[in-house]
């Protein structure tokens, strides 16, 4: 078993100001994500995705209950900076955290606040443009890039200050299918070859299907938490809370309803052709 990286014990969150009568937006989270995991978070809107991935960070913090990070609780203001600057947040819009007039400078903007020497932001913003396979625009002002380029540029910027763990909340819902490809390639790569911990929110079944575990929130509560074949392919709770599977297990579970003799836990097309081929030898 890997080390637990990120824990909740009974993690409850209600915003300031909200009425009392109000539903918290996080309630009763009991939760560990190991070092080196990738997991997907999902759940219909408002269920408290993205409030959950900025307790992980920190950038929120319970009304009640407890967040560790590497054993260090967000409880103790002493470990605040420690938890930021190894458990990294990239947003819907890389616009948002872009303030470089070059990439290069935007990707040596955390790092120089951080006053580490000026030949170490070098080194560390070169292997993280060349990680991410953009090293050609680290003079490219960053309004003349495309979506998915400004992605990249906002990860490379966490990857220079040496992370354990990436937070992205729907990285990919701004970009076009080329982007999107683009940065789940790199998030996978990252994961596999760097051990990177991965919590990824997002709305697309594909893309939660490629994770190695969901968790779904409904409400500010845990409802399920399993492996992707287990949680995506049990159509019956995701309808009711309004999501979807991958087209690939929508379409297994339609011919399954339809008699087809199909094995459950089909997410991908490769999968589903598979089986329908050993279907069709049987006839």
């Amino acid at each position: 078993m890997s080390e637990v990286l990120l824990e909740t014990r009974n993690l409850s969150f209600t915003y300031p100001g909200e009425d009392e009568k109000s539903p918290p937006a996080l309630e009763g989270i009991d939760l560990q994500i190991a070092d080196g995991e990738y997991v997907a978070l999902i759940g219909p809107n408002g269920s408290g995705k993205t409030t959950l991935l900025k307790q992980f960070n920190a950038l929120l913090r319970p009304t009640s209950g407890e967040l560790y990070f590497d054993g260090r609780s967000t409880a103790d203001e002493n470990n605040i900076a420690f938890i930021r600057a190894h458990c990294g947040m990239i947003f819907q819009n890389p616009d948002n955290q872009i303030v470089g007039a070059t990439v290069e400078e935007d990707v040596a903007f955390a790092l120089e606040n951080l006053a580490v020497p000026p030949p170490e932001i070098r080194r560390r913003v070169a292997e993280a443009l060349e990680l991410l396979g953009i090293s050609q625009l680290a003079a490219t002002p960053p309004h003349l890039l495309s979506g998915g380029e400004k992605q990249k540029v906002a990860m490379a910027g966490i990857l220079a200050a040496a992370p354990r763990c990436l937070l992205l909340d729907e990285p990919t819902a701004m970009l076009d299918p080329a982007g999107q490809a683009a940065v789940i390639d790199t998030l996978q790569m990252l994961n596999r070859e760097r051990g990177i911990t991965v919590v990824h929110v997002t709305h697309f079944p594909e893309e939660a299907a490629l994770a190695r575990r969901v968790i779904v929130l409904d409400r500010g509560r845990l409802v399920q938490d399993g492996p992707p074949a287990e949680i995506l392919t049990d159509l019956g709770p995701l309808r009711a809370l309004g999501l979807r599977t991958t087209a690939a297990g929508e379409l297994a579970g339609l011919l399954r309803e339809d008699g087809f003799p199909l094995c459950r836990g089909i997410l991908h097309n490769r999968e589903l052709v598979e089986q329908l081929c050993l279907f069709a030898q049987k006839i």
